[in-house]
């Protein structure tokens, strides 16, 4: 009987603090010093656990965004402290160069190849997915290769691997009549080949860049930036094969991108821009926030990472947990720098 009243006592501590969480930061830094690399611009960044106490970052660096000087970029995070950053891939493409867009890394659990995948075009209604894999970390890539036909790669968001080793890719598509939907490409052959799937194109929700967090109960939820001032959510209970309608959640979107993760407490945490959408594309990304859901659909917010002011812009994060339980998120920082935030 006692051991029994122990054992729940434990049980009712852990499920206590979980639901107390409260993420506490840490250290909040900035990737590189800007008057010491030979970009004027850069965005949209990504970041991975590549060894104990050890991530590598990359993003897209150039004049300006789809400059043709736009090029992506990396920097390794030792012992505490952000390396300079190394240019790692390019958009030229035979005679022509194009901008580079959006990198992801991704590392499949079977495998130590570390992909990062990026956009290759003059825009992203015309852009194409490559992709490079690294042997040792990131300290030296492969040649770039072209992904196959309609197959974009990670548009901005990390991949998630199931338990049987299948790659689920939150993807998306902008046309040139600005039309957005949101799909995923599957792959069963650790990226040998891709199928697509896609998510409500029926709807008229316009929808883009996707994350992905899984369930407990085993089902698959995306939540979208989007043009409905919300950001939009989606839950498929098969794999990723088929989805349910759209659901707005209860957080504010201006047209602007996020980042969502389940930790290893089993809540769920997202980065965002808690606005409206503006007049232009830009507006709305002067604030950004953490929040917490049990469901991810509800959500409360738990930090304030930036509240700016008029003109400035802390957008585009995205966010793991290392082995150890940190939280580590990157954002464009007034396209002047990348910041790096820690939580535990």
């Amino acid at each position: 009987m006692n051991k029994l009243f122990f054992f729940s006592i434990i049980i009712l501590t852990i499920l206590s603090s979980c639901n107390n969480y409260k993420p506490a930061l840490l250290t909040s830094t900035q990737i590189f010093n800007e008057g010491q690399v030979p970009f004027k611009q850069c965005h949209a960044s990504t970041i991975e656990q590549i060894g104990k106490d050890s991530l590598i970052a990359a993003w897209f660096g150039g004049t300006h965004e789809s400059n043709p000087d736009v090029v992506i970029w990396t920097s390794y995070y030792i012992n505490g402290k952000w390396q300079h950053p190394v240019q790692v891939a390019d958009g030229v493409l035979g005679d022509i160069r194009h901008p580079t867009w959006n990198p992801v890394f991704y590392q499949h659990p079977a495998s130590d190849s570390l992909y990062l995948y990026y956009k290759i075009g003059p825009n992203p209604r015309e852009w194409k997915g490559y992709y490079k894999y690294s042997l040792d970390k990131g300290n030296t890539w492969s040649t770039a290769k072209a992904l196959p036909q309609n197959i974009l790669g990670p548009i901005k968001n990390k991949p998630i691997t199931l338990k049987n080793g299948t790659i689920l890719s939150p993807s998306s598509t902008e046309s040139k009549e600005e039309i957005w939907k949101a799909h995923l490409e599957i792959s069963a052959d650790r990226g040998n080949t891709w199928s697509i799937v896609n998510i409500n194109h029926e709807s008229p929700v316009q929808v883009i860049q996707p994350s992905i967090v899984k369930h407990k109960n085993g089902n698959i939820q995306v939540l979208c930036r989007s043009k409905e001032n919300k950001v939009m959510s989606s839950f498929s209970n098969d794999d990723g094969q088929t989805w349910q309608p759209w659901q707005a959640t209860n957080l504010l979107n201006p047209n602007a991108a996020t980042d969502a993760i389940c930790l290893k407490n089993g809540q769920f945490m997202i980065v965002y821009n808690p606005d409206l959408a503006g007049k232009d594309w830009w507006e709305g990304r002067t604030k950004l926030r953490v929040a917490l859901s049990k469901d991810g659909l509800n959500w409360k917010d738990a930090l304030i990472l930036e509240d700016g002011k008029k003109g400035d812009e802390y957008s585009y994060p995205t966010i793991i947990q290392d082995d150890d339980g940190l939280i580590h998120i990157t954002y464009t920082w007034n396209r002047k720098n990348i910041k790096h935030i820690v939580l535990k």
